[in-house]
């Protein structure tokens, strides 16, 4: 098969994979939960950086499966954000967030797509991600002076070792700015998941349903 062709059928295959994802529908879930309030993060706080790598080329799918580069959090998860970012100021860094609440069909995608010795990366849809009910955040740490990504030890949506919390590998800097971005987060309410430095669920996830509503569509109460 030419590089074209393959490009093609994989252009293709994902389409018919969105498409799949699309008509899903999450599971249904018992019990009572709280109303959701999503809000928009740089709404709250100017200063918190985004690099939405899924409404970009530039993620482990190889194309955009979001429609709009935006990041929303439930209120209480975004208010602890926002004081996280003013902790880190004086220390001279500042928050960059890759992706906030995402709509359970691209958690479905993500979980077709990718092959199943990597799946411990991705979320199982019959369960949902804590990302589906707003109350998780992927991130990391940009330097206030040059306004740059720091380097950590290892790339967003890596599927290595080198993404796991607790690598010894890299440099000591590169550990030192993980450490301190994890600690941070844990000391507002925030846990870091094992095997991504960079993902983080806040308390009371399990207070919040499934959801699958489109950026466009989130309704704010300002």
């Amino acid at each position: 098969m030419s590089k074209k062709a393959f490009i093609y059928f994989f252009n293709f295959s994902l389409f018919l994979l969105l498409a799949f994802a699309g008509s899903a529908q999450p599971p249904q879930e018992k019990g009572r939960f709280r109303d959701s309030d999503l809000v928009e993060l740089i709404k709250l706080d100017t200063t918190i950086h985004l690099d939405i790598r899924y409404a970009t080329e530039n993620n482990f799918v190889g194309q955009p499966v979001y429609k709009e580069a935006r990041a929303f959090l439930q209120r209480p998860a975004a208010d602890a954000l926002v004081k996280i970012n003013a902790q880190l100021k004086p220390l001279g860094y500042g928050i960059l967030v890759f992706d906030g609440y995402r709509p359970w069909s691209v958690t479905k995608l993500f979980w077709n797509i990718t092959p199943a010795k990597y799946k411990k990366y991705v979320a199982k849809p019959s369960v949902g991600s804590r990302h589906n009910r707003g109350c998780a955040v992927d991130l990391t740490l940009y330097d206030l002076i040059t306004g740059k990504e720091v380097e950590m030890t290892g790339g967003y949506d890596e599927m290595t070792v080198r993404s796991h919390k607790n690598y010894s590998g890299g440099t000591n800097e590169q550990r030192r700015l993980r450490d301190l971005l994890i600690s941070t987060m844990e000391q507002n309410g925030f846990k870091v998941f094992y095997n991504e430095w960079w993902h983080f669920d806040y308390k009371g996830w399990r207070n919040y349903a499934l959801q699958d509503i489109p950026f466009s569509e989130i309704d704010e109460a300002d």
